[in-house]
């Protein structure tokens, strides 16, 4: 089904999704095929990782935000809409490929981070200088692409002005939040800050604001939605992102390798202070000091596999795994009874609440 089709049903959004991208992707190719070299092929890789697996989070919510402020997905603004939710994949795919070299990931979704496919295809093209600095830098390159090809691809969505003119701050605000976020993170990571208020901090605009509060945002404005249902799901969305991000943070550190794609427990190496790992510290700093020196040496070093589960361990005798689910179930609880209070369409609030329980419940 072509993107630019008026009827675009939910149930396929995920894969129209991908389709958009796609002909974006081939939009491109005559400006990349001109610069030559190696750029085509670095393109490309870009263009796998986008479109190799996820979720598809971020244009979901989106779009069920659309339809729920009065948005019709049978009407000849959806393929427009469908465009610019996608641009949001665009967004994630530079936040990813740059969080990924900040944290030194060598995996994402089963396969080589971007900047470790090129230090390997610098290493076995017996190219001069360092591997992983090449890496890096072709990683931190395409990374700024996909940002900058986020921006052009919504501009190019087929808004129309008066509906751009409303996106536009909402977007802004959305692309500062976030790497506002990444900046507390590794400010935190750095400067040891052990707090639960900070890691949640970090929540709160490294994942929630961007993943579910924005896009929400977005839908609602794309669909002209009043200042009464723009803060619902403002509150629905943050609710909902940080419970995202905490089953995330349970999944960094006990997430099946073969489901996340990601190496078990690779939270733990990275040195990320999640608010699992602050709420199992504070609960041994207040009972079990032997525990909370093992989880202080033990973050953000080489940790082998043993090691790892020795850490899993003592985070679940200290009921920090038990915590950190309640608080899950708490904010999506809060976060229906705000979709509930609001006056978005019956089919808005059943789609979001669907939504929302793939996020929160999520294997991977």
């Amino acid at each position: 089904m072509s993107t630019g089709s008026a009827h675009v049903p939910s149930s396929l959004l995920p894969e129209l999704v991908e389709g958009a991208l796609r002909e974006f992707f081939v939009s491109r190719a005559d400006i990349v095929g001109a610069v030559g070299g190696g750029y085509p092929d670095a393109v490309a890789a870009l263009e796998s990782f986008v479109l190799r697996g996820g979720k598809r989070v971020r244009p979901a919510f989106a779009w069920t935000g659309w339809i729920g402020a009065g948005g019709d997905p049978t009407g000849p603004d959806a393929g427009a809409v469908l465009r610019a939710c996608s641009a949001l994949e665009l967004v994630q795919a530079g936040a990813l490929v740059h969080d990924d070299i900040i944290d030194a990931s060598t995996t994402r979704r089963g396969f080589p981070t971007v900047h470790v496919e090129y230090a390997e295809l610098h290493r076995t093209s017996r190219w001069r200088g360092v591997p992983e600095r090449f890496g890096e830098s072709v990683a931190i390159l395409l990374g700024d692409l996909a940002l900058v090809w986020a921006d052009d691809m919504l501009r190019e969505a087929g808004l129309d002005a008066a509906t751009a003119a409303r996106v536009t701050p909402v977007w802004s605000a959305m692309r500062t939040e976030v790497l506002g976020g990444q900046f507390l993170d590794i400010a935190g990571e750095s400067a040891g800050d052990e707090s639960v208020e900070a890691a949640m901090r970090v929540n709160r605009y490294k994942t929630a604001a961007y993943t579910i509060e924005r896009p929400l945002h977005l839908g609602a404005v794309l669909a002209g939605a009043d200042d009464a249902l723009v803060d619902a799901y403002r509150r629905f969305g943050t609710d909902v992102g940080i419970a995202f991000q905490l089953r995330d943070d349970l999944l960094g550190v006990f997430g099946d390798p073969e489901i996340t794609g990601k190496p078990s427990g690779d939270d733990l190496r990275a040195g990320k202070r999640t608010v699992l790992f602050a709420l199992a510290l504070a609960a041994a700093d207040a009972t079990a000091p032997a525990s909370a020196q093992l989880l202080r040496d033990g973050i953000g070093t080489d940790l082998t596999d043993d090691q790892v589960e020795q850490l899993r361990g003592v985070m679940t005798e200290l009921g920090a795994v038990d915590r950190v689910e309640r608080r899950i179930t708490a904010l999506t609880e809060e976060a229906f009874a705000a979709l509930d209070a609001s006056d978005a369409t019956e089919e808005g609030k059943v789609m979001l609440r669907d939504w929302a329980l793939a996020a929160t419940r999520r294997t991977a």
